[in-house]
């Protein structure tokens, strides 16, 4: 399905420019750290890290997004390790990056997203951080952007049960007017999560 959705795109179907989300916390972003990009689409989210001086693996399924994750890298001039991966499929490290981040990746129903929560945990290092950025519920009657399932999107008490025992740094639900290209555009039911790896 995406990629049908990105070889039929005109451009960057997202954008060139990063999350406002990943803006809001880019005091996070630290020259020389790891960072591991989840479902990253196109690059625009893991080519900004690259270019705050991280050192960033970046993973996606559709080989058209790669090919423009790539474009955007060399325009930017920074070099992201792309991998062409299944995130449900993939076999993940242990305890490998600093941060681990994920935005917009509500593809995954209740099963598979703790497939996909579980594995981004464990890639992440003690003390390290997942950034997770996605849709509310509320998301369906705005319809500007995210899959038409209610049982994908993400709640406070949802994030909170699923990073337990985790520092909750961050996690709040808001609503903004969104406009990161033609897939992302309107007033959106928005959550963050920044939580820590127990050391």
């Amino acid at each position: 399905m995406w990629e049908e959705r990105y070889s039929k795109s005109d451009g960057y179907l997202f954008g060139k420019a990063p999350a406002q989300f990943l803006r809001d916390h880019e005091a996070l972003l630290q020259p020389g750290q790891t960072a591991l990009a989840v479902a990253d689409g196109e690059g625009r989210n893991s080519v900004f890290m690259a270019q705050k001086g991280l050192a960033v693996t970046a993973i996606e399924f559709a080989p058209s997004a790669l090919d423009r994750a790539r474009r955007l890298a060399e325009e930017a001039g920074v070099s992201v390790d792309f991998l062409q991966e299944d995130v449900l499929a993939r076999q993940w490290e242990r305890d490998a990056f600093d941060l681990v981040v994920g935005i917009f990746i509500q593809f995954a129903g209740p099963e598979d997203r703790k497939v996909q929560f579980d594995g981004m945990k464990q890639a992440t290092r003690p003390g390290g951080l997942i950034l997770l950025h996605g849709y509310r519920p509320e998301q369906l009657d705005f319809g500007t952007g995210g899959p038409p399932f209610a049982e994908n999107m993400y709640t406070e008490a949802l994030l909170r049960e699923a990073f337990a025992g985790w520092e909750i740094l961050t996690c709040r639900g808001y609503d903004r007017e969104v406009q990161e290209g033609r897939g992302h555009s309107g007033m959106s039911a928005l959550i963050d999560l920044v939580a820590r790896k127990p050391r």
